[in-house]
């Protein structure tokens, strides 16, 4: 799905005639430094989960033999299908299912901060989001620029994330709860997080090329896998397409330097808009950091109120934190399995395929 308003602007937006006074601001924007923060803290969480998930496996791997640790429920959160058929039981029934279900909080938990605060979830908490940001930096670093892919092939490539979202989409709504549930306590999907390791602890030639490919072209084209190709993200886009939060330009201080449509990470004319409402701007603020004029561009809300940095990383964080901890209080934030069972499907993963 791609916004039309990313070449539209609204009719008050041709470029004032007479030369504008710049003021400047008086306080130093530091949205950057927040957002950073948040980024950082949530990829040392994923890295934490990651450590804690693998010696949980090598413990019923080895027989009982090794470390035993708890199994984080937070590795759910990379099991995306399994939360969309657990979110779609829990509208149908009213019930919260029984496996995964951690996984699901953290999609509602996602789902609800990209439509408050725009598609923040990419640029704020996001772990391949931050791995990607900084691999096209390094890239802009080293070689003194990013390539910006062509109009005509961009928007098509940019389809294809919608594409690939429609396709998981249609898979899970076509399934019964029934068969959903069936896929989720089969011996695959019980141990779907396992199989999900194993694939980068165990990958073949082919999907060491295509990781490759994916990081180089990350490097030299700003946001590639977040840009053409993660479903992940077109969900929390749509979401975000009814978002109250929008960024807005005040055409009668801006000084038209254009800075904000060139430090624009999803390459959107900023500076040509008095309201940016496309579903691919994920709230980075990356544009209202680098404007010099002081009320030129902010976050806003409705009725323009404006919506500072530090709130929205407070809400962004709150609103993670209330999910999870509203979810362990319940009681659903552990997939209750027996060791057992564990102990009989974890080192036989490599026999089970996807259903």
């Amino acid at each position: 799905m791609i916004s039309g308003t990313e070449l539209q602007a609204d009719a008050d937006t041709t470029p004032v005639k007479r030369k504008k006074k710049l003021v400047r601001r008086n306080v130093p924007d530091r949205s950057q430094m927040l957002r950073r923060t948040v980024q950082f803290l949530f990829l040392a969480l994923n890295i934490w989960i990651g450590v804690e998930f693998y010696l949980w496996v090598r413990f019923f791997e080895t027989g009982g033999t090794s470390l035993r640790v708890e199994r984080p429920p937070g590795v759910e959160g990379w099991l995306p299908i399994a939360s969309l058929m657990n979110l779609k039981t829990l509208l149908v029934t009213g019930y919260v299912p029984g496996v995964h279900v951690a996984g699901m909080f953290l999609l509602i938990a996602f789902l609800a901060i990209s439509f408050l605060f725009r598609k923040s979830f990419c640029s704020w908490l996001c772990p391949v989001g931050t791995v990607s940001e900084y691999l096209w930096r390094l890239g802009r670093d080293t070689f003194k620029k990013n390539f910006n892919l062509p109009r005509w092939l961009d928007i098509p490539l940019r389809s294809l994330k919608y594409i690939l979202l429609g396709l998981f989409l249609y898979a899970v709504g076509s399934m019964s709860v029934e068969a959903s549930r069936a896929f989720l306590e089969g011996p695959y999907g019980l141990i779907s997080d396992v199989k999900m390791l194993n694939f980068f602890r165990y990958v073949g030639m082919t999907s060491a090329i295509t990781l490759a490919m994916l990081v180089i072209l990350s490097v030299f084209v700003q946001n590639f896998w977040c840009r053409y190709l993660c479903p992940y993200g077109a969900l929390m886009g749509l979401a975000a397409f009814f978002s109250p939060a929008r960024i807005r330009r005040n055409p009668e201080t801006c000084i038209d330097c254009a800075k904000c449509a060139k430090a624009c990470p999803s390459l959107l004319p900023v500076d040509r808009l008095i309201t940016v409402q496309s579903v691919e701007c994920t709230g980075c603020l990356e544009c209202v950091a680098v404007c010099p004029a002081d009320d030129a561009l902010h976050m806003s809300l409705p009725r323009k109120r404006v919506l500072p940095a530090w709130a929205m990383a407070a809400a962004v964080c709150a609103i993670f934190l209330g999910v999870v901890a509203y979810a362990q209080l319940a009681g659903y934030w552990h997939t209750p399995i027996a060791d057992a069972i564990y102990f009989d499907l974890i080192p036989r993963a490599h026999e089970f395929g996807h259903p």
